[in-house]
C-alpha cells in the first residue's frame, strides 16, 4: 500500500475503526488485504464531494463513493441547515427515488435522517420521477427535498438531489451554505440514523391524480388532441421511473394509442436492454425505434431512469425513424408553444423563455420572432428555476430547455420535466398533423424561416483521480493557449464564465459577465459560430459543444447544406480537442 497518499491512507484507517458497521469494516479490509490499490484510490482519495446539485458517484464503501455514510452525511447536513434557516416552524421534506440499485433503500435512509432530526416527511411509498418530487417539495409546501437518482449515469452510479422550499435544485447562497454544513460534521457518530416513525408520510398513487391533474389543465390544443386521439405513439421508460406517470398522463391528456416498450417497461436498476440508460444515445433508442417501425408510429419517446429527460425519434419523409437532438426537441416545443399562444392571441408583454448557454441559438431567434423575451443560464436546469423563482408574480414563464434533453413548459415544477414534455410532444405531433405536417415538416420550416442551425456534442470520460486531473488541465491549457481561429474560421470573442469576462480577441477589451462563475469557456468566431469547453458537473467527462448556423433558402437544399454543416463543425472541434 505505499504508492497511497497520507490522506487517502488515514481516511482508509478511518474506515477501519468500529464507527462504521461490520459489513462496511470487511468490506474496505477486504480490499486492503487483496492490495487493490487503484480501487482504494479512486474510493478513498477525497470526501464524496457534496456540490451544487447533491452528490452524485459510483456505489461501493468509500468515503469517494455512494453509501450509507456519504448519504447520512450529506441529509444530516442538510437537516442542520433546514433546521437553522427556519427556527420555530415545522419543517417539512419530500422524498422520492428512481429505479436503481439501492434507491428505495438510500430513500428510506434519507427519511431514516430527517426524522431523527424531528423534520416532517413525506416519502414515496414506490419509485416515482424527479419532476414528481420536485411538484410534491410545493404541493405540500415542504422547506426542501431530496431525490435519489443518478438520473442517465450507468448502472454502478447513484446520485442525491438536494431541494429547496420553491421545489428547484440548490442554487446561491443555500448551494454553498449547505456544503458548509455538511463539510462541518467529522465523525459519523453525528449523523442521526434512527428512524422516528412519527415523522413520516408515506405518499401513495393516488397523489399522480393531483400532478396528472396540475398538467392537463396547461394543454393548449385540446381540440387537436381529440381530433388526433389515434396518434400512433411509442413510448419507452427504459427501465426506469416513466413507467409510473407516463401512460397515465397522455391517457389523461386524450391519447389512446399509446404503445409501450414492454421489453424496457419493468423498472429495472442493471438497465438490462441497454449499455447506457439515456435517450440521447442511437443503443437506448433503438428498441422504441423499431417499435415505433413496427407499428407506423406518429412519434417515439424515451425517458431516463428518473423521468427528467426525453428523448425524440420523428418520421422522416422515407418511412424511417430518425433521433433528432436535444437543442432540436426543444426548439420544436419552443416553437408551438410561443407560435400557438401568438395564434390564439394568448401572448403577454411579459411572458418569457429560457435556455441555457450551451443550448442553440434556434430558441432565440424563435423567441425573437414572436416578440417574447428570453433569458440565458449557466448549463444546469436549477439555474432556469432559479430564473423562474425570481420572476414569480413580475412575468410569466411559457417554457425553457437545454440542449441535454431536459424541458419544461409551464411552471408547475422547477426542474426539468420530462412526464410533462411527453405530453406536450404528443400534443404538438397532434396539432401538426391536423394540419397536415410531421415533426419532420416543422423542423425543416424552423430551418427556412429562421436559419438552419446544426450542433454537436462531443464528451471525453475521463474517470477517477487521474481522470480528474487530466480534466483539470484541459481546461488549464484552454486558457493558457486561447486558439486565435477554428477550422480557419477567426475567434473574435472569448468568455470565461470562470472569470466572468468576455474578452475581444481583436482589441484585448474585457467586459462583465453578469452569471455566477462557472468552469466553461466560450469561443466565437467571426461567422457567429459557438464552441464550448465545459467539465461536466455530473460525471467523470468534459464535454464539448459546438453550434454553426447557415441560410437554408430552399427545403431541397437541406442534405446538401446538412453535410457542409457538419464538415465545418468536425473541422472546428479538431482544432480544439486535443485528446
Amino acid at each position: 500500500m505505499g504508492n497511497l497518499d497520507k490522506e487517502t491512507q488515514s481516511r482508509i484507517n478511518q474506515w477501519l475503526t468500529n464507527e462504521y458497521d461490520l459489513a462496511t469494516v470487511a468490506e474496505v479490509q477486504q480490499l486492503v488485504d487483496n492490495n487493490e490499490e487503484t480501487e482504494l484510490l479512486d474510493s478513498f482519495y477525497k470526501e464524496l464531494e457534496f456540490g451544487t446539485g447533491g452528490l452524485r458517484g459510483i456505489m461501493g464503501v468509500g468515503s469517494n463513493r455512494m453509501n450509507k455514510y456519504t448519504i447520512g452525511k450529506a441529509t444530516q447536513g442538510l437537516a442542520n441547515y433546514l433546521i437553522k434557516q427556519f427556527p420555530g416552524e415545522d419543517i417539512k421534506v419530500a422524498v422520492s427515488y428512481d429505479s436503481r440499485n439501492n434507491s428505495q433503500a438510500f430513500g428510506n435512509l434519507v427519511a431514516d435522517v430527517f426524522s431523527a432530526n424531528g423534520i416532517h416527511v413525506y416519502l414515496f411509498k414506490e419509485l416515482r420521477p424527479t419532476p414528481v418530487l420536485s411538484f410534491a417539495v410545493r404541493h405540500f409546501h415542504c422547506q426542501g427535498g431530496v431525490m435519489l437518482t443518478a438520473s442517465h449515469n450507468p448502472k454502478e452510479y447513484n446520485g442525491y438531489k438536494a431541494y429547496w422550499n420553491d421545489g428547484g435544485q440548490l442554487v446561491a447562497p443555500h448551494d454553498k451554505n449547505v456544503i458548509s454544513e455538511v463539510n462541518a460534521i467529522q465523525s459519523v457518530n453525528e449523523i442521526k440514523f434512527d428512524r422516528d416513525e412519527r415523522n413520516i408520510t408515506l405518499v401513495g398513487e393516488d397523489f399522480d391524480d393531483i400532478y396528472i391533474a396540475a398538467n392537463t389543465k396547461l394543454s393548449i390544443h385540446p381540440e387537436a388532441v381529440q381530433a388526433q386521439k389515434d396518434l400512433k405513439i411509442v413510448y419507452s421508460p427504459i427501465h426506469g421511473t416513466g413507467i409510473t406517470v407516463v401512460p397515465k398522463i397522455l391517457k389523461a391528456w386524450g391519447f389512446e394509442q399509446v404503445t409501450i416498450v414492454d421489453e424496457q417497461a419493468e423498472p429495472n436498476g442493471n438497465f438490462p436492454t441497454v449499455i447506457y440508460p439515456n435517450p440521447e444515445e442511437e443503443e437506448a433508442m433503438a428498441k422504441a425505434k423499431q417499435k415505433g417501425q413496427d407499428i407506423d408510429a406518429d412519434v417515439v419517446m424515451a425517458t431516463d431512469p428518473d423521468a427528467d429527460r426525453v428523448g425524440v425519434a420523428i418520421k422522416t419523409p422515407s418511412g424511417t425513424f430518425q433521433l433528432i437532438n436535444g437543442n432540436q426537441i426543444g426548439s420544436l416545443l419552443s416553437y408551438y408553444v410561443l407560435s400557438s399562444k401568438k395564434a390564439l392571441g394568448q401572448l403577454k408583454p411579459n411572458d418569457y423563455i429560457v435556455k441555457t448557454i450551451v443550448t442553440s441559438n434556434l430558441f432565440a431567434a424563435i423567441a425573437d420572432a414572436h416578440q417574447v423575451k428570453y433569458y440565458e443560464t449557466l448549463t444546469g436546469f436549477k439555474y432556469i428555476g432559479e430564473v423562474m423563482t425570481n420572476l414569480l408574480g413580475k412575468e410569466n414563464y411559457l417554457v425553457g430547455g437545454e440542449e441535454s434533453y431536459g424541458y419544461l413548459v409551464g411552471d408547475l415544477v422547477r426542474d426539468k420535466d420530462a412526464v410533462n414534455s411527453c405530453a406536450f410532444i404528443a400534443e404538438m405531433t397532434a396539432y401538426f398533423k391536423s394540419q397536415g405536417k410531421s415533426l419532420y415538416d416543422v423542423l425543416i420550416e424552423l430551418y427556412l424561416k429562421y436559419g438552419f442551425y446544426k450542433e454537436k456534442l462531443i464528451s471525453l470520460t475521463k474517470k477517477g483521480k487521474a481522470g480528474a486531473d487530466e480534466i483539470k488541465q484541459m481546461m488549464a491549457d484552454l486558457r493558457a493557449n486561447l486558439p486565435k481561429s477554428l477550422g480557419d474560421i477567426e475567434v473574435v470573442e472569448v468568455r470565461d464564465y470562470q472569470l466572468s469576462e468576455t474578452t475581444d480577441m481583436k482589441t484585448g477589451k474585457k467586459s462583465k459577465i453578469d452569471l455566477p462563475k462557472s468552469d466553461v469557456l466560450q469561443f466565437i468566431t467571426i461567422d457567429g459560430d459557438v464552441i464550448s469547453a465545459r467539465p461536466s458537473g455530473t460525471e467523470p467527462k468534459i464535454k464539448f459543444y459546438c453550434s454553426v448556423k447557415e441560410k437554408l433558402s430552399f427545403s431541397t437544399d437541406y442534405g446538401q447544406v446538412s453535410n457542409r454543416l457538419d464538415d465545418k463543425v468536425d473541422v472546428m472541434m479538431a482544432d480544439i480537442i486535443k485528446d
